[in-house]
């Protein structure tokens, strides 16, 4: 049976900003909902391609010195081995789509 969430609402029910909840994983990557709280994250990188969908709010997505400023709506395709963190003032909901475990 389908099942239908509302994510702005679950991701501000989370406990903990910046920790991931998965909301499922169809044809086998992993959905994943975040509330930013305006903090940074540190920089990281993965093996695989990770989708970063800005629901509300927005992401100060950093690659070095730059800052890429994602809205609501907006996607970024973050390719895999690229370090990245995300830039204080970050906020609202954040959907991560990748393969990894």
């Amino acid at each position: 049976m389908a099942e239908h969430t509302n994510l702005v609402a679950l991701a501000s029910s989370l406990p903990e900003a910046w920790r991931s909840h998965v909301v499922g994983r169809p044809a086998g990557a992993n959905f994943k909902v975040v509330r930013m709280d305006g903090q940074a994250y540190p920089n990281e990188s993965h093996p695989f391609d990770e989708a970063l969908l800005v629901l509300d709010g927005q992401m100060n997505l950093q690659f070095g010195d730059a800052v890429t400023r994602v809205g609501p709506g907006e996607v970024y395709i973050v390719p895999a081995g690229v370090p990245h963190a995300v830039a204080e003032g970050s906020h609202g909901t954040l959907v991560i789509i990748d393969s990894g475990a």
